[in-house]
């Protein structure tokens, strides 16, 4: 049995033009080994977006009113990672394919009665091992300004995603969903879909990589008998341990891409950080050589010695100090 799955990120300002790139593939490499670039021309948008999402970001808010205080440490998008597992997408045709991510599409839309004009891109990757959707959104609630009695429209993750049970209720939504449109997947034990943080994803990685390996060592173990009811009873339990090997390899999968995509971010920062790095040493020299010049035109106009003047100032400068500090 396929299992439905839907995970949900969320992004400060500062990272959206980096998943806009890894998205959108603007990158001119990946450190992602699973993306196969020869068949990113099959990749297609179900939402189309060629503007970074900062851009966007701002043109729907100033667009729609948006309220909400934002500041640098806010979140201010989330990402829906909307996939299955890969045996799902095995026996279904490129027109099921899509109508599984149109239709997912269309779940997201009316989720938490979000609309549709709330969603910044929704691009479908087919360049991958296990097709999958990057469905990035403002999470913008609907609610009443408290002062004037008003309807508004609020940008605030903290309240879209309200409530211990949120994506216990976003998974069971997700399921229901696709299941009457049609679609032949189980929603799979609740206890697994809490909202995990990817810090604590991170360190679950290794122990379900063990747990996987370990489940496969069973399967391979071989009963030598002729006796039919034997045989039907370690039947049924060859097709539950598959079923359950299926659902782990298909949450490691989320969470490599994750970590994959998490590791993407932080190397673009850290470039980002260089370069900006790179530029306040460019400045500081330019600084010390403007300083050092005037100095000595100072000195030559005033035909005063360079290392009077030099004394003179950073006597100035230690005073200076000492007096802020006070």
């Amino acid at each position: 049995m396929s299992y439905a799955i839907i995970r949900n990120e969320k992004y400060v300002m500062n990272q959206l033009n980096i998943v806009f790139r890894h998205n959108e593939r603007k990158n001119t490499s990946y450190s992602n080994k699973d993306i196969n670039k020869n068949s990113s021309k099959l990749n297609y948008s179900i939402k189309k977006c060629n503007t970074p999402y900062s851009k966007i970001f701002n043109q729907l808010r100033n667009d729609y009113n948006l309220k909400g205080k934002i500041k640098n440490i806010s979140n201010v998008a989330c990402e829906y990672i909307i996939t299955a597992s890969p045996e799902f997408f095995d026996v279904l045709s490129d027109s099921e394919i899509k109508r599984f991510f149109e239709t997912s599409y269309k779940f997201v839309c009316g989720f938490k009665n979000l609309g549709e004009q709330y969603i910044i891109s929704a691009k479908v990757h087919m360049d991958e091992s296990t097709p999958h959707m990057h469905l990035v959104y403002l999470p913008v609630v609907h609610t009443v300004d408290k002062k004037t009695g008003t309807n508004i429209d609020k940008l605030c993750c903290s309240d879209f995603w309200k409530g211990k049970n949120s994506y216990k209720v976003l998974q069971d939504n997700f399921y229901k969903y696709l299941t009457k449109s049609g679609f032949d997947l189980e929603r799979g034990n609740s206890d697994d879909n809490k909202h995990i943080k990817i810090e604590d994803l991170k360190r679950l990685t290794n122990y379900e990589l063990q747990k996987y390996e370990k489940e496969t060592i069973k399967l391979e173990q071989e009963i030598d008998t002729q006796n039919i009811d034997i045989l039907k009873q370690d039947y049924k339990r060859v097709i539950k341990k598959f079923n359950t090997l299926a659902k782990q390899y298909t949450k490691i999968k989320v969470i490599n891409d994750t970590n994959v995509k998490n590791y993407e971010i932080s190397k673009e920062k850290n470039k980002l950080l260089e370069n900006e790095n790179k530029n306040l040493k460019k400045i500081i020299i330019s600084l010390k050589d403007y300083i050092n010049k005037s100095l000595n035109c100072v000195s030559l106009l005033f035909d005063f010695p360079i290392d009077k003047l030099k004394n003179i100032v950073n006597t100035f400068f230690k005073s200076s100090n000492q007096n802020l500090e006070k």
